[in-house]
């Protein structure tokens, strides 16, 4: 890809450093100044590109979409200016946007791996406990270094929330993606299910809204990061209030999740678990949150401003294994007028995205 080189003057964060961003004629960032540039920013505030390290391209409510649906998903996304997209399980095959240099990249986990019967319908590949690690090298294969398994759902039988797979299969397909050279990450609600899936190994968290100290002790202790996915956490109470004339021991739980979510989500990150801002978006929630999410993380989970910036651009990026605005890295940035950790709600109002060397917003 050929574009024009540009030159981007400003604050570039997180090093806070007023200096000059040189994009040369491949859309990478050069280390030295590049002739013939177009100045297309004069001050502000240069973000790496946010990440949105929870969400489904190509999910609605009712399973996968068509292509022109998952394009203008992707492209709320980009707009918002999340550039790099963990892809946390989908039905449909969205390869296809690896060849478009308008789209965010991203990160697939495959589809969700979901007990049968045992998760929203139309969604997940559904199987037994005696399928999992098959099903795990299935959707390794599928995926861009991810697999996304279904940790708890509710049990209709028992009436609550319960772990979806023996901890013993769940810890022998984690080893078996380990192998493959996959991380594995997991939906958990409950206490159960992220009590034995971090013990089995497990590389991710997502929600995590069960989590006790001792649990929390130890993902700090191995690493395991944790995506609560904050903006998605407030639609408990209208799980709660569907299910509460069938299931009301479900409904109370899940109410009482809620309640104490920022609490639980608090502690986790100020034992040291890394942390990083996804929205779920796809499925129940609309594309383009990532600002929220932050704002969230912020606000209610009480991360300061600076590291819950850093949990949806850099930090985030790290962890996925993308750069940043070093030279030589893809030119992935967003603008800003004010500085972002100084009032959050900057995110919400990108002056300008650049992705791939182009502007694109």
């Amino acid at each position: 890809m050929v574009v024009p080189p540009l030159r981007l003057r400003g604050v570039v964060l997180p090093e806070g450093e007023d200096r000059d961003v040189w994009v040369d004629a491949e859309g990478l960032v050069s280390a030295e100044p590049v002739p013939g540039t177009e100045t297309v920013a004069a001050g502000g505030f240069l973000v790496p590109g946010l990440v949105d390290a929870h969400c489904h391209v190509g999910l609605d409510a009712d399973g996968g979409v068509d292509e022109a649906t998952t394009e203008a998903q992707a492209l709320a996304d980009r707009d918002a200016g999340a550039l790099l997209l963990r892809d946390a399980g989908v039905p449909v095959d969205t390869h296809w946007m690896d060849d478009r240099d308008d789209l965010p990249r991203v990160v697939r986990a495959g589809r969700h791996i979901a007990r049968t019967k045992r998760y929203l319908r139309n969604y997940g590949a559904e199987i037994e406990p005696a399928d999992l690690v098959a099903e795990v090298e299935r959707q390794a294969a599928r995926g861009d270094g991810w697999v996304k398994l279904v940790g708890d759902w509710i049990d209709r039988d028992a009436g609550d929330l319960t772990p979806c797979w023996p901890a013993d299969v769940a810890a022998s397909a984690i080893a078996r993606a380990h192998e493959l050279g996959a991380r594995v990450t997991a939906h958990c609600f409950g206490e159960q299910s992220v009590a034995e899936l971090v013990d089995a190994g497990i590389d991710c968290i997502e929600h995590g809204t069960g989590a006790s100290d001792a649990v929390i002790a130890a993902m700090a202790r191995a690493g395991t990061a944790l995506v609560p996915t904050r903006v998605q956490l407030d639609n408990f109470p209208a799980y709660a209030d569907q299910a509460g004339g069938k299931f009301p021991a479900y409904a109370a739980h899940v109410r009482d999740l809620h309640r104490r979510c920022d609490t639980t989500l608090r502690a986790a990150y100020e034992s040291g678990v890394p942390v990083y801002a996804g929205t779920d978006a796809g499925g129940v929630l609309p594309h383009g949150l990532v600002a929220r999410e932050v704002l969230a993380l912020h606000e209610q989970v009480g991360m300061p401003a600076g590291a819950a910036l850093g949990a949806a651009s850099w930090d985030a990026r790290r962890w996925l294994g993308r750069p940043g605005l070093e030279p030589g890295a893809s030119a992935d940035l967003v603008v800003y007028d004010d500085d972002p950790r100084a009032d959050l709600r900057t995110l919400a109002h990108p002056r300008l995205v650049v992705l791939r060397g182009r502007v694109v917003a």
